[in-house]
């Protein structure tokens, strides 16, 4: 199943600049989901970080990650109109870097999940390279 940006945004609560899903290309609710992220030059925190090499900022990897892993929460039928907050991030490791032109597949398995509490194993790739990996702990609120 493929969501685009406007069914992406019936899911999230997340809007530009800070929604980081360009689309899903595959996703069952309260299971997994995989999107892309389709980095361009035109990205605002590029004027910044860094302006003489624009490398995208880790911890905005892990978000979009965070926001993939949310589409497979928040799609179950229970959860719509809820917010997935970030409860933590373990294991987190930064194998690359993201540049201007990537296209970034970004996949969330959801592990374990009770209550509002929920596990999911996530890892960014570029190019079939993995770039972040991280287990991410979701709270619904």
């Amino acid at each position: 199943m493929k969501l685009g940006i406007k069914e992406i945004e019936e899911i999230l609560p997340h809007r530009h600049p800070f929604l980081l899903v360009d689309y899903i290309e595959d996703y069952e609710p309260g299971q997994y989901a995989v999107g892309y992220k389709c980095v361009t030059f035109h990205e605002d925190f590029f004027r910044g970080h860094f302006p003489q090499e624009p490398v995208m900022p880790g911890v905005l990897t892990v978000e979009a990650l965070a926001q993939t892993g949310a589409v497979a929460i928040l799609s179950l039928e229970e959860n719509r109109g809820k917010t997935a907050y970030f409860g933590g991030i373990n294991r987190c490791k930064f194998r690359g870097k993201v540049v201007p032109g990537d296209k970034v597949r970004l996949e969330v398995r959801i592990i374990r999940q009770k209550g509002p509490v929920g596990v999911g194993e996530a890892t960014a790739s570029v190019d079939g390279k993995m770039v972040v990996s991280a287990e991410l702990t979701f709270m619904l609120g």
